[in-house]
């Protein structure tokens, strides 16, 4: 079994070499289309066209050369010498520039050849003739190209071509030439000596990118990729289970990335193949049989590393997931700095520190953008410094004091804007809630700003401690006065009704108790009822409410009141049904409260305006009347406990009323807003028009 086994093996193996050899011997083959395309794209000389097209650009400079030796002037050996390509053509051709009436301006030829120039018939002189025709406008109108040596089609291709090169020139930005005719011409003798002029280079190496060798590479590593994929499942290969072929992933890649790197090498092996061998002796056949095997073990090479490569990276495909969990260095890398190691813990929280820092840096923030800008122009200086050498240091010693200088007055302003900073905090901790945070403090002032809203803050929280401080004063002495004062009756009747006698007395005596211990339940429970709410610790009980039908509701219970407050209401409501998602005991208690409130303070035989208005995301209850009494009471502190606008608090009631109601605005999310105007008394109910629970 294990002989059986061990065969199977060593075919495997063959069938791998056999096509690792098929690749290098079929790339081999192509060597022959290498060095065809390699003389083609290559030429040993260019033909006339070619070498007439090329001159496009250095006629276009020859322009601008040319009219400025119209004008003289020191421009000229400027123009020479940037635009020097002219030079070397020039020498081998007539060219003259010519006014709009004909008449020669310069070019350095004889009035014998200026005539042969603008002759009627230049082939009979020129192989290779152009003329440049300027307007007034300095554009080219027109561009001629003629000859002996060409064909009319030849001849249409060059005006084609040199009219491209002369409107995309940029000599053209720099002088304007206008009313010029400029004329070349190049004899067939003169055009034959620029031709032998021209020294075309052997072809090298490099010039292996000219050709199609690229495509047949990629050929060679798409069949090596395919032969790793595939052969595995041939039954006599089956698949590579040696230690070589379970290398980790970014091995793989990196192996398979350094072998198709080789492309530029591989080709210049081919190009040294093809022109002449790499080993020269005096024997050819020698010389031939040693290539042969250089360049199959080279491609051979190649092929094992491809084929290697991609088998590794076969598993992919076989193991699944598990293969990035066990054949990847990262995912290795990522389980030991996971581990307990204290190595790995500790270079886990420097990278996490690293990042915290990245992560947090506000380049919006004024200090680190001088910062990272002073650290640019450090840098850029340091380089400057590093090119002169030795005299650089006598540079970097004067920085380096400069720079000291600088940082010592630059800490020295922080330090005493610093100092502001202190000097404010410490203000502010001992209480000097008056005393204004000012000065420039640069960097620090964002925490001037926030210290600013701290105070701000700071005396808000005063101030409203202040007003609780006030308000526990009130309210302890008018819950005295409210409670002794039912209580004071009731203990005074009592002591009458035992030695009252009159049975009528005794009836009249224990009414009067009645309601004042009813006054005192009222009031009681209204103390629960706002400690309650304000504690938030009041059960509502939310339900679809049409709040429309529950104002008119808490309107027609209150009509005796109304009628003995001798008021007219006027109602002002939508004739819809308007539902809501409210506590319905708790709004009702909001209305009836402000409608109680209106009917002990208002004028009587006065007009009460009641108005509901809705809109998308709420409903708004205004309630509006005339005060009977002077209203001289601070409108934001009406609605808190015990505070009341009859200060000598000559009508019943706890002065809890709107206190409750807001309240209770409050715990279904709306608002309870009460202004005023003169005698006329405001009160303004906002709820919001929020959705049912959806098990609702």
């Amino acid at each position: 079994m294990a002989t059986k086994l061990k065969n199977s093996r060593n075919i495997g193996r063959v069938i791998i070499i056999l096509a690792l050899a098929l690749c290098s011997v079929g790339m081999m083959l192509t060597y022959w289309q290498t060095r065809d395309e390699l003389n083609y794209f290559v030429p040993e000389r260019a033909d006339t066209e070619q070498v007439l097209a090329s001159m496009g650009e250095n006629l276009t400079a020859g322009n601008y050369i040319m009219d400025a030796e119209t004008y003289g002037g020191t421009d000229v050996m400027d123009m020479q010498e940037k635009y020097y390509t002219f030079g070397p053509v020039r020498k081998y051709m007539d060219c003259a520039v010519f006014d709009e009436e004909g008449e020669l301006l310069t070019g350095g030829v004889d009035s014998k050849r200026a005539e042969r120039l603008k002759s009627e018939d230049p082939d009979a002189y020129y192989a290779f003739r152009v003329e440049y025709i300027f307007s007034g406008n300095g554009d080219i109108s027109g561009i001629h190209i003629s000859g002996s040596e060409l064909t009319p089609q030849q001849e249409y291709d060059l005006e084609t071509q040199f009219m491209e090169n002369a409107q995309s020139y940029y000599y053209m930005e720099e002088q304007s030439i206008q009313n010029r005719t400029i004329i070349y011409g190049m004899t067939r003798d003169s055009l034959s000596e620029y031709m032998s002029s021209i020294d075309y280079p052997d072809p090298g190496p490099w010039d292996i990118g000219y050709t199609n060798f690229a495509s047949r590479f990629m050929i060679f590593f798409l069949a090596a990729a395919a032969a790793a994929l595939l052969l595995p499942f041939a039954k006599a290969v089956g698949e590579r289970q040696g230690k070589i072929f379970r290398a980790p992933f970014e091995a793989a890649l990196l192996g398979i990335f350094i072998a198709y790197g080789c492309v530029n090498m591989c080709g210049a092996m081919v190009y040294h193949t093809i022109k002449g061998g790499l080993v020269r002796t005096s024997v050819y056949t020698f010389n031939t049989v040693v290539d042969i095997v250089i360049n199959f073990l080279v491609w051979m090479a190649v092929a094992a590393v491809f084929f290697w490569g991609f088998t590794c990276l076969r598993c992919i495909f076989t193991m699944g997931r598990s293969y990035w969990r066990e054949r990847t260095i990262t995912m290795r890398v990522v389980r030991w700095i996971k581990g307990d190691g204290s190595s790995a813990r500790e270079i886990r929280e420097f990278f996490q520190k690293q990042y915290d820092s990245l992560l947090h840096l506000d380049l919006q923030n004024r200090t680190n953008r001088k910062l990272l800008k002073l650290v640019t122009a450090n840098f850029v200086f340091l380089v400057i410094m590093c090119c002169f050498w030795f005299f650089g240091i006598f540079a970097l010693l004067l920085y380096s004091v400069l720079l000291f200088l600088f940082l010592r007055k630059y800490t020295g302003d922080i330090r005493k804007k610093y100092d502001l900073l202190l000097a404010a905090a410490s203000r502010l901790a001992d209480g000097r809630l008056d005393m204004p945070i000012e000065g420039d403090m640069g960097m620090f002032n964002p925490i001037k700003e926030e210290m600013k809203k701290i105070q701000e803050g700071f005396k808000k929280a005063v101030d409203e401690e202040v007003k609780n401080e006030r308000m526990k004063t009130e309210l302890v002495t008018n819950v005295s006065h409210d409670l002794r004062t039912p209580l004071t009756a009731i203990i005074t009747y009592i002591d009458l009704l035992k030695n009252e006698k009159d049975e009528e007395k005794q009836k009249e005596y224990i009414e009067v108790l009645e309601r004042k211990s009813l006054r005192l339940k009222v009031l009681i429970e209204d103390l629960f009822e706002i400690s309650r709410a304000a504690s938030k610790s009041v059960a509502m009980h939310f339900m679809k409410v049409d709040i429309v039908d529950l104002l008119k509701q808490v309107g027609l219970e209150n009509d005796s009141k109304i009628k003995d407050a001798d008021l007219e209401f006027r109602w002002k409501m939508p004739e819809h049904k308007l539902i809501m998602w409210l506590d319905s005991q708790k709004t009702y208690r909001i209305f009836e409260n402000l409608i109680v409130n209106i009917t002990k303070y208002a004028m009587p035989h006065t007009r009460v305006y009641i108005e509901l208005h809705e809109t998308e995301n709420d409903v708004r209850i205004s309630m509006k009347n005339v005060s009977a009494d002077e209203l001289n009471f601070n409108a934001e502190e009406i609605t808190d406990r015990f505070v009341r606008g009859d200060s000598s608090r000559n009508t019943e009631g706890s002065g809890l009323g709107l206190a409750i109601a807001k309240s209770f605005a409050e715990l279904q999310h709306g608002t309870l807003k009460i202004s005023t105007e003169a005698d006329l008394f405001k009160a303004e109910i906002t709820l919001p028009r929020t959705e049912p629970p959806a098990e609702a």
